[in-house]
C-alpha cells in the first residue's frame, strides 16, 4: 500500500503540474484511496507549508487545492513582473502565442504536450498583455482551463480576424490534428510557426 508520505509528495507535484485547483476527488482515484483520506491530507500538506512560512502556499477553493505565492511577497511579484508589460515578446512567447492562435480553445496541458516544457509563466504573461484570455473549460478531466486569442491580439499583428492568419508549411499543418497528443512531438516546427507572427 502506498504510505501517506508518498501520497503527500505525489499530490505536491500533481497540484505543481495542474496549476489550477486540484480537485480532490481527482486526486482521490488516482490512489484509488477515500476522498475524506485525500483531503485530509492536502489540509496537512497546507499547515506544513503555512507552519514553514514558506514562499509557496496552498489555498482550498471549493474542496480543491492549488498552490498560490505568500500575500507577504505581493510586493516582490509586482515589481518582478511589472516590467514584463513593456517587454517585447520573447521567442518563447511568440511560440506559445502561436500555439494558441492555431489549435484555439487549447488548454495549457495541449500546449506543453506540444513545446514539451511548461507554459504556466508565458501564458500569465500573454494575459496580462491581453493577448490571451481564458475562453471556457474544458470537457476532460478536471475541466482545466482553455485559452484562446483575444480581440488585443488582432489588433496587435494587424489581423482583422483569426481567418486571416497565415497559413502554415505542411510540417506545421499537422497541429490542428494533434490535440489529443500526449508526448512532445517534433512535427510541429515552432520556429515556423512563430516567424509567421512578427511581432509589432
Amino acid at each position: 500500500m502506498t504510505s501517506k508520505k508518498t501520497m503527500k509528495a505525489a499530490f505536491e507535484s500533481m497540484m505543481f503540474i495542474w496549476g489550477g485547483p486540484l480537485d480532490v476527488k481527482v486526486a482521490a482515484e488516482i490512489f484509488n484511496i477515500n476522498w475524506k483520506d485525500a483531503y485530509d491530507y492536502f489540509v496537512e500538506l497546507q499547515e506544513e507549508y503555512d507552519k514553514d512560512k514558506r514562499g509557496i502556499r496552498i489555498r482550498e477553493v471549493n474542496k480543491s487545492f492549488q498552490f498560490v505565492t505568500a500575500q507577504e511577497n505581493a510586493e516582490y511579484i509586482e515589481r518582478l513582473c511589472t516590467p514584463v508589460k513593456q517587454r517585447k515578446l520573447t521567442q518563447s512567447a511568440l511560440e506559445v502565442l502561436a500555439i494558441i492562435a492555431y489549435k484555439q480553445p487549447v488548454t495549457k496541458g495541449e500546449i506543453e504536450a506540444v513545446r514539451g516544457i511548461k507554459c504556466d509563466r508565458i501564458i500569465d504573461g500573454l494575459q496580462k498583455k491581453d493577448l490571451v484570455g481564458e475562453v471556457g473549460r474544458s470537457t476532460g478531466v478536471g475541466r482545466p482551463i482553455l485559452y484562446g486569442t483575444t480581440d488585443a491580439f488582432l489588433k496587435h499583428f494587424g489581423f482583422k480576424n483569426l481567418k486571416e492568419l497565415p497559413d502554415l508549411e505542411e510540417t506545421a499543418g499537422h497541429m490542428a490534428d494533434d490535440t489529443d497528443q500526449e508526448e512532445p512531438t517534433d512535427s510541429v516546427d515552432l520556429q515556423q510557426i512563430s516567424l509567421q507572427l512578427p511581432e509589432k
